[in-house]
This record gives C-alpha cells, structure tokens and sequence, in this order.
C-alpha cells in the first residue's frame, strides 16, 4: 500500500510538480513555500498575549496580558494566528480565496497547526465561520470551511461545516471600526437548527482566515456559548496586527 502510494505520487509530482503556493517556483512537496517566500512572511511567535495572541514587541513576564484584553476581556477563551496580515500573509489570502486556490487548504491549515499548540490539541470540534449563501454561491467555496476541513484532517479532529449559519448578508467590513462590524454583524449570524446539541458541553475551535477586529468572531461566539458550548478558542491563518505592537 505504501509503494502504491509513494509511486502514485512520483507519477503525479512529474506530471504536475509541485510548486510554492506564492510564486510558483518548485518545491519539494505540495501545499510549501520556497525559501524566498517563507523568508518573507511574518510568523507570530513568543511573546504574544496568552489571551488574545496579539504579539508583543518585546520580552514581557509570563502570562501578562495586552492592555486591550486588560481592559475588556474577549468572550472567546484564547486566539491564535500564525501569521501577520501583511507582505506575504496578505498575498496568501488573497491568493488563496479570491483567485480559486482551493489546493492551497492543506498546506495553509498546516501553517495555522503550528500556531494553534493546545487551542487544536485541546478542541472537541472544529467550527468555521459561515458565509452567507449569497457569498458562498459567488465565490463558490467557503474558504474558512476548506481550511477547518484540512485542520480536522490533519488532526484527526471532528468538524462541524454547517454548525453555524448566516441569516442576512452583511456588507464589506473592510474600512469599519471595531463598533461599526459589530453593529453590521448583529444578530446576523446564529447556530444553525438541529444543531444545538453537538454543541452542549463542547470545546469548539472556530476557524477562519483572518482576523481583524474580532466582530466577526464575537459575533460566533456569541451564538456558540448561547447554544452551550463550554467553551470557544480562535485559530485564522492571518491577523492584523497594529505596527506600534509588533
């Protein structure tokens, strides 16, 4: 079985090589990244708020959270990302869900396996943040969907797709503050029918791509912990990072 598969590979590796999900150039494996392109991400790292995952700009005590998560704890119970949303995070995420590159899943949800540590380890179920039908039937996948799909695969983790639901489109949250997401995502997204009970008691590890001020993942939350989960963890392949903390 294994020959079978290693030779399946090698056919398939020189009909289609592998190439690096940035630039194109080949690589050794699918779904990696070559030096150049690796060299220029920015990967969040130790320091970091053991809360919210914000990095720290420099060395700080263990366990001292950020002055944001101080003074208004976040409903969820830790975020993680593995990257900052900037230079090559940036191009990733575009890449991957405005130009159709649904192969890219495996090899991003890997990047995202690194940052999660126990957030992954320690999830009963993997949850993606849902896009309304409209959007969905636009785009034609949901990008936070393919990317839990592959965590709870290479995790052997259990995934929920349709755990959540949205009940109303919401316009682009792109040039809104925190406030204004919040009110656009009001009571626009809920736990879905018939689907309360996989939730009770459970600790969920919502996923998506990027996370910018978190009303979107409020807004998630917000409908899990209502439905009973125990509690909620946050893991997305990017977020924005302020230039004055990194």
């Amino acid at each position: 079985m294994r020959f079978g598969h290693t030779f399946g590979r090698w056919v398939l590796d020189s009909l289609l090589p592998p190439r690096c999900m940035l630039c194109g150039e080949m690589v050794d494996e699918p779904g990696r990244l070559c030096a150049a392109c690796w060299q220029g991400l920015d990967f969040i790292a130790e320091p970091l708020c053991p809360c919210c995952g914000t990095p720290f700009a420099m060395p700080v005590p263990a366990g001292m959270l950020c002055a944001a998560c101080l003074a208004k704890p976040p409903r969820y119970r830790r975020a993680r990302a593995a990257l900052v949303y900037g230079r090559g995070g940036r191009d990733l995420v575009l890449r991957f869900k405005r130009a159709d590159r649904t192969d890219m899943a495996a090899g991003l949800a890997a990047l995202m396996r690194q940052a999660a540590g126990p957030l992954l380890h320690e999830a009963d179920l993997i949850l993606p943040v849902p896009l309304h039908p409209r959007r969905l039937w636009r785009r034609r996948f949901n990008q936070s969907a393919l990317l839990a799909q592959a965590l709870g695969r290479q995790a052997a983790k259990p995934v929920l797709l349709d755990g959540l639901e949205r009940l109303r489109p919401t316009p682009s949250l792109g040039g809104l503050n925190r406030g204004e997401r919040r009110r656009a995502l009001a009571g626009a997204i809920r736990v879905a029918p018939g689907r309360r009970a996989l939730l009770v008691g459970r600790a969920v590890l919502l996923v998506d791509d990027v996370f910018t001020t978190g009303a979107t993942a409020h807004a998630c939350i917000r409908a899990l912990l209502g439905a009973g989960a125990a509690s909620v963890d946050v893991l997305t392949l990017t977020r924005v990072v302020r230039p004055d903390i990194v």
